[in-house]
């Protein structure tokens, strides 16, 4: 396997904030295929093409997804292999293809295991695709008390949560639904250091001035679009939709699965979220991510409102950066409303990107040069649909 970038322009440049070599931060691909090859990083199978991205690695499911009656988390002292046990209804075969069904709880062993020294933990999320289908993935090892967190020094086996909340989905042995991030120590930065970098090189392309800098970077939703009245400005999945294969890339009609949202006037210019659907938006802003650092958005913050936003939280280097093709993108919004209907304004604050250094630039970044999917996205579905059909 090879993670040299496939088009000499995707190459990292350093020197747009952060020194290569720091001691502290996220691991860029070559520390991640270092781990690999030293074994703190292993799996049933070998390391598959593509797996690992600019600062992440893709996780893979296992063999088998165990139906259980709740979501739960081990405990300090506990495995998950008891407690598999304990709450399984039934097993489901992976390696042939099977339906996990909306509705329900499962929990796969992964592929991956880790190793880690003690300088070295780990968070994961859902990958953007997995999100904008709405299925709730989170990751849990042997004697966790937090979801989508590894601490430093864990040695043992992954699982994932997968729970589907509006569409069943076709899984295999193989699939990649989540992703890891590997970090050295943690420093986020201070709103003092967001400021000056985005002095370097912007990290939301705004009106000057209108830039909010304040416990990372605010993102507000944009619910008038392109074109005033009448444009379109999201989507709301439909209730009972077939089921989607979650390998098959620009296979499926929109239309089969989701209608499309309209912006309005006036007093009807607002989005009433009911709790029972599921919505993707975007953002007003778009935004960058320089090639020596990667972000992540806070997925709920009930300051802003009784809503999620963004199963999906983690931002590669390169995310929208010029030199990588983007120009600032938007970030896409999977929005679900908690309890009860939520008013959703134009240009309300939504969520906050934080931003983290790298330990080095990554010998690729995030573009169209190796495959990636939403570089210059503006309201895009997940890489499933058609994005050449109209809804």
């Amino acid at each position: 396997m090879s993670i040299a970038a496939t088009d000499p322009s995707e190459r990292a440049k350093p020197g747009t904030g952060a020194k290569t070599g720091a001691s502290v931060g996220i691991l860029p691909c070559q520390a991640i295929l270092a781990l690999w090859r030293d074994g703190e990083i292993s799996a049933a199978k070998p390391l598959m093409e593509g797996q690992i991205q600019p600062s992440s690695l893709d996780l893979r499911l296992g063999e088998v997804a165990y139906r259980v009656r709740a979501s739960f988390l081990p405990g300090s002292g506990n495995s998950m292999a008891q407690k598999i046990e304990q709450f399984t209804m039934h097993a489901v075969d992976l390696t042939q293809g099977a339906v996990l069904e909306r509705g329900c709880v499962y929990i796969v062993p992964l592929l991956e295991r880790l190793t880690l020294s003690e300088r070295l933990s780990a968070i994961a999320n859902p990958k953007s695709s997995t999100g904008r289908l709405d299925v709730f993935t989170r990751l849990i090892t042997d004697g966790a008390s937090e979801f989508d967190r590894v601490e430093a020094g864990y040695h043992g086996p992954l699982y994932a949560e997968i729970a589907p909340r509006t569409f069943s989905i076709l899984a295999r042995t193989g699939g990649r639904l989540n992703q890891l991030r590997l970090r050295r120590g943690e420093h986020r930065l201070s709103d003092a250091e967001l400021t000056r970098l985005h002095e370097r090189t912007p990290l939301v392309h705004a009106q000057a001035g209108t830039e909010n800098i304040a416990g990372g970077i605010a993102l507000t939703v944009d619910l008038q679009g392109a074109g005033g009245t009448g444009a379109l400005i999201g989507y709301k999945a439909r209730p009972h939709s077939p089921l989607i294969d979650i390998d098959k890339i620009g296979h499926y009609d929109p239309a089969d699965f989701w209608e499309p949202i309209y912006a309005g006037t006036g007093s009807h210019s607002g989005l009433v979220l009911n709790p029972d659907d599921f919505y993707i938006l975007a953002s007003r802003e778009a935004v960058s991510v320089p090639p020596d650092y990667a972000a992540e958005m806070v997925a709920y913050d009930t300051l802003v409102g009784e809503f999620r936003v963004h199963y999906a939280g983690f931002f590669d280097p390169g995310f929208g950066w010029a030199e990588a093709g983007g120009t600032g993108t938007r970030a896409v919004l999977e929005v679900r409303s908690h309890d009860v209907p939520f008013l959703l304004e134009h240009g309300q604050t939504v969520g906050r990107l934080a931003y983290e250094r790298l330990t080095a630039t990554p010998d690729r970044i995030y573009g169209q040069g190796i495959g990636s999917n939403y570089q210059k996205q503006t309201l895009a579905l997940a890489k499933q649909f058609h994005r050449d059909r109209n809804i």
